[in-house]
């Protein structure tokens, strides 16, 4: 019984973290003692529930017992108390003062999510674009610093330096955790989306582990982003940010077999995917693409639209979906986007001409850990019909993929261009 309750105190530490923190963070102000009473909390779980069972709400349980952990920290430590007070008193003074007639639709209202307010709090301009996301992520996001570092395409050890100087310069300069004001929250809008989407993607893709999906998390992220959405119903990218989530989760049933294997997406079953989601995604992306120029989520999302408007695989608009991004790759020039384009071009050109713009990516050193650019050339020297290259390929990816799930997908492969034969599907 102890090795499944520690799994199941594991499984629930890792999905409630974020909520935790972020609960904890706005009741102390501090970022340092809410994860220290976070964690005794979990350390509690493995005492207490393999005798007293897994509790109904074992959130509640985490957040109660780190609560006390807090109180009874700053009643013995009597100088850290007088410090969060002073930080506390700053941030109540710099509070925006709500109206006078502000009831139940007021300011309170407005951000009604500890985690997605904390995410403003920590986009302070104060702090380093790249810190401050990866503070976010592994902090409030509930990532942790390997899964932050692979949403930042960075090495695990140079996320970590990034969260101990943003903790540092939150620290010396008495950054207050506070709720922003209405005319601060455009301002730090891109860093607060960034982190959704990071989120998602850890959610839509497991950094580790012997599942592919954290749907759970990948669920999580859209219901930020509908609060979101909700706050600024007239930022457009903040409803091209929820019209991708939504038109991307619709196909979470249908991405992995019955036994838990990867379902490349031209083989999934359309059958499966979730067209009242598909549907709500594309009324939103209607929305985002009208007004003005688009934005980068925007084009993503009615990339996302055409994937899921195709009735199937071979109906699929790729020269449609080549231009988009292109169009992407202009509005946010990352090697991610310029992968995916490749994908695509070989999909409409044929597999060498999208092994060619592979090929110009070599060098890119934000992919050399990324292991869907080597899965990318194995599939298309496999489909050119260079086996022993394509085979070379798999065995780099297979190294550096992190779910089994993913892994067991390119054994198949390699083991299909070791014997000389093609990709099945």
């Amino acid at each position: 019984m102890g090795t499944s309750v520690g799994a199941s105190v594991e499984a629930v530490f890792r999905e409630e973290r974020g909520r935790l923190l972020a609960a904890l963070v706005h009741r102390f102000g501090d970022l340092d003692l809410a994860e220290e009473v976070a964690s005794e909390a979990a350390e509690a779980a493995l005492t207490h529930w393999p005798a007293q069972g897994v509790p109904s709400r074992p959130g509640a349980w985490l957040l109660t017992v780190a609560r006390r952990r807090a109180v009874d920290r700053l009643r013995r430590d009597r100088a850290y108390a007088a410090r969060l007070a002073v930080l506390r008193a700053e941030a109540e003074r710099a509070e925006p003062a709500p109206p006078a007639d502000a009831g139940a639709d007021g300011p309170g209202d407005d951000l009604p999510d500890e985690r997605l307010l904390l995410f403003f709090t920590c986009a302070h301009p104060a702090l380093a674009a790249e810190d401050r996301l990866a503070l976010t992520l592994r902090c409030l996001a509930g990532l942790t610093t390997a899964e932050a570092a692979r949403a930042l395409l960075v090495p695990t050890a140079t996320a970590a330096q990034r969260i101990v100087r943003a903790k540092g310069k939150i620290r010396r300069a008495r950054i207050p955790f506070r709720v922003p004001g209405a005319d601060e929250l455009p301002e730090r809008l891109p860093g607060v989306l960034r982190v959704l989407y990071a989120l998602f993607t850890e959610g839509y893709t497991a950094s580790s582990g012997s599942e592919l999906q954290r749907a759970a998390l990948a669920g999580e992220a859209v219901r930020l982003a509908r609060i979101l959405h909700r706050l600024l119903p007239a930022e457009r990218e903040a409803t091209g940010l929820l019209a991708l989530m939504l038109l991307v989760h619709a196909r979470r049933d249908a991405r992995t077999g019955p036994d838990g294997g990867l379902v490349p997406l031209t083989g999934q079953d359309r059958g499966r995917w979730d067209r009242a989601m598909i549907g709500e995604g594309l009324a939103l992306v209607r929305t985002a693409l009208t007004g003005g120029p688009p934005g980068p989520y925007g084009v993503q999302a009615a990339i996302a639209a055409l994937h899921d408007e195709a009735a199937d695989a071979a109906a699929t608009d790729w020269p449609q979906i080549a231009a988009l991004y292109d169009v992407l790759l202009a509005l946010d020039p990352s090697p991610v986007v310029a992968l995916n384009r490749a994908v695509a071009v070989a999909m409409r050109d044929g597999p060498g001409a999208g092994l060619a713009v592979l090929d110009d990516l070599a060098g890119e050193p934000r992919l050399r850990g990324h292991h869907p650019y080597p899965a990318a050339r194995g599939e298309l020297l496999h489909r050119l019909g260079r086996f022993p290259e394509a085979a070379g390929a798999y065995r780099e990816a297979l190294r550096l993929a992190g779910t089994e799930p993913e892994r067991a997908h390119l054994r198949r492969r390699l083991a299909q261009a070791e014997a000389g034969g093609p990709p099945d599907g």
